[in-house]
């Protein structure tokens, strides 16, 4: 679905309840482990020219949860996020490409200090008013990075070969943004 010239022009925010920032990396290179950040921010601010929008997002890496506590404390800890001295993920975008439907959405992520552009497949999921009198917008994006480009290069040597942990993360996002007030 195109972007509609309907949607109010300003900053839009992240609706965070509404919304998952969710990832997925192979496990010994047998399994998938799925998680998700559940503290995070985010504006969506909308120009007139469209490919002219800009999005600015954090992520609070202490809010990391896979469902598992021991993984997640890991993962908090040195070895990954190393959540007490890097406390926030970061995302600025920098430009909107159309391409049909779709869109890609440019931009500098920041992990542990470390900015490395990306770009995000996104896919407007379309406009509602909900119960209350909130329109939203919802938006999927997806990506794929690489945790080494970001220093998280903690990993364990297999017996039979291989590594615990893929160095390939998928990103996945399903996010509900709030118009500007009127």
């Amino acid at each position: 679905m195109a972007l509609s010239t309907e949607l109010t022009r300003g900053t839009w925010t992240l609706d965070n309840s509404h919304s998952e920032i969710a990832f997925t990396v192979r496990h010994a290179g047998i399994s998938k482990v799925r998680g998700q950040f559940k503290d995070a921010a985010a504006t969506l601010n909308l120009a007139d020219d469209v490919t002219a929008t800009k999005v600015e997002a954090t992520i609070q890496t202490a809010s990391f949860d896979s469902g598992d506590a021991n993984r997640d404390g890991h993962v908090r800890g040195e070895d990954f996020f190393d959540v007490e001295k890097f406390p926030e993920i970061s995302f600025v975008s920098n430009g909107l490409v159309a391409n049909g439907d779709s869109y890609e959405l440019q931009g500098d992520l920041t992990i542990k200090g470390v900015t490395r552009p990306v770009s995000l497949e996104t896919e407007f999921n379309g406009v509602a008013v909900d119960p209350f009198g909130n329109t939203r917008a919802g938006v999927s994006a997806e990506t794929t990075i690489s945790r080494k480009d970001f220093g998280l290069t903690w990993n364990a040597v297999l017996e039979a070969g291989g590594v615990l942990v893929s160095d390939k993360v998928a990103i996945n996002l399903e996010l509900a943004f709030i118009a500007p007030a009127a």
